[in-house]
């Protein structure tokens, strides 16, 4: 498929698209005019891309995992994974905003509030 048939089937922008292939995301094949030709699978790919993202995960978290997500036994146990990881590291660093928060607020009563 070519990238405005991608583009349309994954509801991005063709520049998305380009965006994703600089990144290594996503990787096309070259016809004889020179138009990018994109797998099928590509569809799948570009989807989870989005969805991940949505998710809180980073283009440089997708592209580290991705591959190890396609070649996985059980892929869905993969992401399951994935996902826990994810949201151990968001409750960590929600419980560090809150001791922070709390510093912060002590601090405020202080007469100078950079003082120990």
């Amino acid at each position: 498929m070519r990238i405005g048939e991608l583009a349309e089937a994954c509801a991005v922008s063709r520049d998305t698209l380009r965006f994703y292939e600089q990144r290594g995301l996503i990787a096309s094949q070259r016809s004889a005019n020179g138009y990018r030709v994109y797998a099928p699978e590509m569809v799948q790919l570009v989807l989870y891309i989005k969805t991940a993202q949505r998710l809180g995960f980073s283009l440089g978290e997708i592209g580290s995992s991705v591959g190890a997500l396609w070649q996985a036994a059980d892929p869905d146990q993969a992401v399951s994974q994935l996902l826990q990881d994810k949201l151990t590291l968001i409750e960590t660093r929600i419980s560090e905003l809150g001791h922070l928060r709390q510093e912060l607020q002590q601090r405020l009563g202080r007469a100078c509030p950079l003082n120990p």
